[in-house]
């Protein structure tokens, strides 16, 4: 498995993202497994995402493919976009997840982890863009880009990328520099740790505890980042 996604109101459901091509879906908390690839090409999902407001809509990127979506929990599959283009290259996405803001179609966007950074796209799918302060959708349309105030690290890979269901706006970002933080939508970041972390997760009623997966085991944070204690000393 490449990756992973749940969502608060399918108690039990995780979709997972294959390395050897396609998607499984649990039911049980990862007891079983059911195939749910049909119409999907046959290459490493690196990321999948459930839309923050239906979680039978399903989102995952294919390795050198592009952004496909699933509107009944991937029993088909449809293609939405291609990878994002930056530094004169298609992008294959490392990170994905769906954040509920007022900004977006429908109240979502889909912001995506890179191995060069964060970018993101409206359920829309007309175009991907830096994530910027201001009015997004009006930059959508005029092609202005104000510039972030506090971005994350330019060119660092993003390992792992979640937004907090009850404050949808708190975002956490794992890169090889360590955890980041963003309180609004990721105009303004924050260092968070120094240890490097592949996977996070975050409560789902409460956006400053956090869990990060490391070389010496799982450690949480329970004040946004600012301390971090093993788990198993809890």
């Amino acid at each position: 498995m490449l990756s992973l996604a749940t969502h608060n109101n399918r108690a039990g459901r995780i979709a997972a993202g294959l390395s050897n091509g396609g998607v499984a879906l649990s039911e049980d908390g990862g007891q079983s497994w059911e195939a749910r690839s049909q119409g999907l090409p046959e290459a490493p999902v690196t990321a999948v995402a459930a839309a923050a407001s239906n979680p039978d809509t399903l989102y995952v990127s294919v390795h050198g493919d592009g952004l496909w979506k699933s509107e009944d929990a991937g029993r088909s599959w449809v293609f939405a976009m291609d990878r994002p283009w930056l530094a004169d290259a298609e992008r294959d996405l490392t990170a994905l997840t769906s954040v509920d803001l007022a900004s977006g179609m429908g109240g979502i966007w889909l912001y995506a982890g890179t191995e060069l950074g964060l970018t993101r796209v409206p359920d829309c799918f007309c175009r991907w863009q830096d994530v910027q302060p201001g009015d997004a959708m009006d930059a959508l349309v005029s092609g202005a880009a104000p510039a972030p105030e506090a971005p994350l690290p330019d060119g660092e890979p993003i390992h792992a990328l979640v937004s907090a269901a009850s404050v949808p706006m708190r975002l956490y970002a794992a890169l090889p520099s360590g955890v980041w933080a963003s309180s609004d939508a990721g105009v303004v970041w924050e260092q968070r740790s120094s240890f490097r972390t592949d996977a996070i997760a975050v409560h789902p009623n409460n956006a400053d505890q956090v869990v990060a997966l490391t070389k010496e085991g799982l450690t949480q944070t329970r004040d946004g980042g600012l301390s971090w204690i093993p788990l198993a000393s809890q």
